[in-house]
């Protein structure tokens, strides 16, 4: 049994946007990735890097333990929490001003 054929919607012309709105979502968008690959460059740094050079580093000292040590049981938990919290709180700042301007 054939199932009934919905009607088509109306196909609209897309919109658009005015340049100043394409400007600011380009401004928008070029301060996200930014902000994403200043953070991501920040995490591989933490994660990728002590790891690597943990043999070098071990003459570096963080509140009494070696630094490879600390950035492996602690640090890079710690860093990853701080890259999270700042990425969200940018991020509602951004997308809050873009708003705002649009609003206006």
């Amino acid at each position: 049994m054939d199932k009934p054929s919905l009607p088509a919607a109306p196909l609209r012309p897309a919109r658009t946007p005015s340049p100043e709105l394409q400007a600011r979502l380009d401004a928008h968008w070029h301060k996200t990735r930014r902000l994403t690959a200043i953070l991501l460059l920040i995490w591989l740094l933490t994660g990728f890097l002590t790891v690597f050079y943990a043999r070098e580093l071990l003459h570096l000292n963080l509140f009494g333990w070696p630094l490879p040590f600390y950035m492996a049981a602690q640090g890079a938990s710690l860093v990853y929490l701080a890259i999270i919290a700042l990425y969200a709180w940018r991020m509602r700042r951004l997308d809050r001003d873009f708003h705002a301007a649009e609003q206006t």
